[in-house]
């Protein structure tokens, strides 16, 4: 996993970067006598830009899935989908490597704080009860998720946090795929 996330960060970083250093060399001026001095562009803008982009990718063919029938073992939209096999087949798009279980998927990527302030779309949402994570699905902004659903039968986009009720599972934790920032040092990106 971690090596996927270096590719896509060193593919980001170096198409980016020139433009970046571009923009920033062309935007130097000099402070006008009497007003503060902008604050200088962040040096990787065009970084979080493509993470941002990334988000919105996965978020985008997560709802183009919806409606799609749910499948037990189920990997792709013309067979249908079981959860784990939807968040692998949108991730992969993506060129993100993840394992195919949604119990393995729980643990790719980061932990992110289980708050709804704290999710950003495309975070990966686990479900299941005790420590036994048996669900999964994608974060998609506003409180919501998408994933495949057993009770209904398809993908659907639904409330991220709902009353409890036989058949839901009880939400556990999410978990961050995409790069939130990128360190480039003299041996390159990390």
């Amino acid at each position: 996993m971690r090596r996927t996330l270096r590719r896509v960060a060193t593919t980001v970083a170096f198409t980016a970067l020139p433009a970046v250093l571009h923009a920033q060399e062309s935007t130097r001026t000099e402070p006008v006598v009497g007003e503060q001095p902008a604050e200088p562009p962040k040096p990787f803008s065009a970084l979080s830009k493509s993470t941002l982009s990334l988000r919105d990718s996965i978020v985008a063919l997560a709802r183009s899935q919806i409606g799609k029938r749910y499948v037990l073992g189920g990997k792709s939209p013309t067979r249908g989908f079981d959860c784990s096999g939807l968040v692998q087949y949108i991730v992969s798009a993506l060129h993100i490597s993840l394992p195919r279980t949604a119990r393995e998927q729980a643990h790719a990527g980061v932990a992110v704080p289980k708050d709804t302030a704290e999710l950003l779309p495309g975070d990966l949402l686990t479900f299941g009860k005790g420590k036994q994570i048996s669900h999964i699905g994608i974060y998609i902004g506003d409180g919501r998720m998408i994933h495949a659903s057993t009770k209904a039968g398809r993908v659907i986009e639904t409330k991220l946090i709902r009353p409890p009720a036989p058949g839901i599972k009880p939400w556990q934790g999410a978990r961050r795929l995409a790069l939130d920032s990128v360190v480039v040092d003299s041996g390159g990106v990390q």
